[in-house]
């Protein structure tokens, strides 16, 4: 053995070093830090459809609680053409029903915020639409309902508002629903 091959087996202590290894280990690690920063994307990416989800509820219940407060009338939404009517109660209280049932059918196409360049209405959800649906009559008791597509596919709802209008199956529908007992006042 020569000197300078004996020199080198001094300082290894005899044996031989692979060279590259920690390269290896620093792809390996990459590797690793990738498919986890992958994961981190798709979590987030789903955090962001489910906080999408929570906002249109949230918005859904305001809108149905302020119908609530407001006028029973008939279904309007998206889609929906004709003019809003009512036919029980005086002329003034026709007039208030119908001026109620336009803003919340406005409210519902989104016209509480617009986007400031292009006027469009953004502040509902998608596709957005109301129900008012009376379930006794002698009792005045109505069910308000605001339907709307969901983002992604879960059981579909049981009422009926806006049934077939949001895909072939029912699982991007997402509703929800008050029941109101109107009281009959009368003077003694």
């Amino acid at each position: 053995m020569d000197s300078t091959a004996r020199s080198f087996a001094i300082a290894t202590g005899g044996r031989r070093t692979a060279g590259g290894f920690a390269m290896l280990e620093v792809l390996i690690t990459l590797l690793i830090l990738l498919l986890g920063l992958l994961g981190l994307l798709g979590l987030m990416t789903r955090a962001n459809t489910a906080e999408l989800e929570s906002y249109q509820r949230v918005q859904a219940v305001i809108l149905m609680r302020d119908m609530s407060n407001g006028t029973v009338g008939t279904q309007f939404g998206t889609e929906y053409a004709g003019t809003p009517t009512c036919t029980l109660g005086s002329a003034a209280q026709q007039a208030q029903a119908v001026a109620d049932m336009t803003a919340w059918n406005a409210l519902l196409l989104g016209s509480a915020e617009t986007q400031t360049l292009s006027g469009n209405k953004i502040g509902a959800m998608i596709g957005a639409r109301g129900c008012i649906t009376q379930i006794d009559a002698a009792n005045s008791i109505y069910m308000i309902s605001v339907v709307w597509q969901g983002m992604t596919p879960t059981a579909a709802p049981k009422v009926t508002c806006g049934q077939g209008q949001y895909g072939a199956t029912e699982t991007l529908r997402r509703a929800v629903t008050l029941t109101l007992r109107i009281g009959t006042l009368t003077s003694p």
